[in-house]
């Protein structure tokens, strides 16, 4: 469990840096995620969730997680 809150801080740590580093861009970048297609905005899901669980598997494996 303790796991699991360290991460989930960690993620939101992570998404929030972009707003506190560079707003202006952020709303250029969403504007125009809004005009991308509903498939595109899928496969991107798609491959950063494949990612994740490339990372995870390997940090697992070398014990990076414990």
């Amino acid at each position: 469990m303790k796991l699991l809150v360290t991460l989930i801080g960690l993620v939101l740590v992570i998404e929030g840096l972009p707003y506190v580093a560079s707003p202006e861009a952020m709303q250029r970048w969403l504007k125009q995620l809004i005009e991308m297609e509903p498939s595109q905005l899928r496969m991107m899901g798609l491959i950063a969730m494949i990612a994740g669980f490339v990372i995870l598997f390997f940090a697992r494996r070398s014990g990076l997680l414990g």
